[in-house]
């Protein structure tokens, strides 16, 4: 009984345990160039990764995200500027790469679509609101579940409050 209970206990605790290196991943090489290293993050905060679309390709995890950030080392060793980077990464996959687009016909909507959609938001509201304020009073009864109101309620006993 103690050797299968020895082996149990080995084969539940073994893996948390054991050896972690096997699990993890090997880590980036530290930047020769921090200059270069700082350019890059600086134009990688500025591209959107294209998997997860929330969030820049410096803060991604994901292999297209490291792959994006190897192309713009690569690009920024061989003598390009920050804005011909931006600009190679936007002709190869559009202004989605950006995390803040121009503003152009094809992303018009990105930029007026929420002040379009809020002011008719806010004007249904007011629609409503103002057929709302034309109804007459016994249009607006209280649901039978709800309880009565605060003013309503009967005050307790005068003994109760001496307690």
């Amino acid at each position: 009984m103690p050797r299968v209970l020895l082996l149990v206990l080995c084969l539940v605790l073994g893996p948390a345990l054991g050896p972690r290196d096997v699990l993890a991943k090997e880590a980036a090489p530290a930047a020769a160039d921090p200059v270069l290293e700082a350019r890059m993050l600086r134009i990688a905060a500025e591209l959107r990764c294209l998997v997860c679309q929330n969030q820049t390709i410096a803060d991604s995890h994901s292999g297209l995200a490291e792959d994006l950030r190897q192309q713009v080392r690569e690009q920024l060793r061989s003598g390009a500027s920050d804005e011909q980077v931006v600009q190679f990464m936007t002709d190869r996959y559009g202004d989605l790469v950006r995390y803040r687009p121009p503003f152009k016909a094809s992303t018009a909507v990105l930029w007026i679509g929420p002040a379009v959609l809020l002011v008719v938001g806010l004007g249904g509201l007011a629609l409503v609101l103002r057929r709302r304020s034309k109804l007459a009073p016994d249009r607006f009864e209280p649901d039978e579940d709800e309880g009565p109101w605060p003013d309503e309620v009967p005050a307790p006993p005068a003994e109760e409050w001496q307690r």
